[in-house]
């Protein structure tokens, strides 16, 4: 009683305030029962949130218990989908699929989703914690006027590899690439992704992974027909599981899922080529169909609080780009190289960007070296 009493006390100090503003704040929300609406640090005005978000991430991306804690707090269940790869949400997308509230493109697909008008603005002003994020990372090349995205977790595309069956140290492409190498591990991964792939033989040719001269493309396609032979799985889900458990010797892969994997086996060890490699920023974005655009972007600023960021990064080991939960997150992770790259490593790295009319290119010679 004494509860009720004091909030309906506080609720008509609130209004008669409001009033005798003459209009310098707007009237408070008022929900479909008449009462105020329920406005707080966390989940935002909660006369405006959906029950339901539905989520569209990369798999192995999100700790349950995340999105468990929104709900308890916001009442918002999180209804999550997976994807494998930015080409399998932009077709998705492009099919009409009209109800997803949140989605994760990298960050060659955010410009790509741009020019087809695929994504809405972001009202920041419903994402304070968007000031946790890294200077580095905001104004991205992909989203220059930080107008449609918010950066969630950041990595890096190298080889890993079991050392009890790789006796000579991987340290370049070549290891990959290089048939008469490729084709003595005892099994071979590679993801299930052309811009990855062929990146990475354009690396190995000595080419930027975002050429797009056709000559050189060439060149990358046959280095991959080259090793078809010798690759067991074209795989960008479970790639570090089948390096853990022995299915292959030799992986393709990203950062953050190899890093999860060597803490269970430390005779895997993950490297960035000498040549250089792919930085990536996965991105938090919202469709312009999306049916419920306020609760996404209040579930985004609970992303962005230090402790679930760190939270996230714990359960991911992919690097956060929120500076606040850096001290948060597990010194094993955040002092891994691995997976916070030295200066050294981060000069040779290259985002993929959207090569424009050389994409239909990739895919077919993709299509072809897949259906040999």
């Amino acid at each position: 009683m004494r509860k009720w009493f004091v909030g309906m006390v506080v609720g008509v100090w609130a209004m008669l305030v409001l009033l005798g503003c003459q209009g310098q704040a707007p009237a408070p929300t008022t929900a479909v029962s008449g009462t105020p609406a329920v406005i707080d640090e966390v989940c935002g005005d909660r006369s405006r949130l959906a029950s339901t978000l539905h989520f569209y991430n990369w798999s192995l991306y999100m700790d349950d218990d995340i999105l468990a804690s929104f709900k308890e707090k916001c009442g918002v269940k999180v209804v999550q989908d997976t994807f494998a790869s930015n080409e399998d949400l932009l077709a998705k997308l492009q099919a009409g699929a009209s109800g997803y509230d949140l989605i994760v493109p990298s960050d060659y697909m955010v410009t790509i989703m741009r020019e087809l008008d695929l994504l809405a603005p972001i009202d920041y002003a419903n994402i304070p914690n968007f000031a946790n994020i890294d200077d580095r990372f905001k104004k991205p090349p992909f989203d220059p006027e930080q107008q449609y995205t918010v950066p969630y977790q950041w990595g890096t595309s190298g080889i890993a590899y079991n050392t009890k069956k790789v006796t000579e140290p991987i340290e370049s492409w070549q290891a990959i690439f290089d048939p008469a190498r490729a084709c003595q591990y005892q099994g071979l991964s590679l993801l299930n992704d052309p811009r990855e792939v062929f990146g990475a033989a354009l690396k190995w040719k000595g080419y930027s992974l975002n050429d797009t001269d056709p000559a050189h493309l060439a060149e990358a396609q046959q280095a991959v027909r080259a090793i078809k032979k010798c690759v067991t799985t074209f795989d960008s889900e479970s790639f570090a599981d089948i390096l853990l458990n022995g299915e292959v010797a030799v992986g393709h892969g990203w950062s953050g899922q190899y890093a999860k994997a060597i803490e269970e086996n430390p005779d895997l060890t993950y490297v960035v080529p000498e040549e250089g490699s792919v930085i990536w920023v996965d991105n938090l974005a919202i469709p312009k169909s999306a049916p419920n655009p306020y609760t996404a972007e209040v579930f985004i600023n609970y992303l962005l609080r230090p402790d679930i960021g760190a939270q996230l990064t714990n359960y991911t080991f992919y690097a956060s780009p929120n500076a606040a939960a850096r001290p948060l997150i597990n010194p094993n992770i955040s002092g891994n190289p691995s997976i916070f790259p030295p200066p050294e490593v981060m000069d040779k790295l290259e985002f993929l960007r959207d090569v424009g009319e050389a994409t239909p290119l990739i895919e077919q010679m993709w299509t072809e070296v897949k259906s040999q």
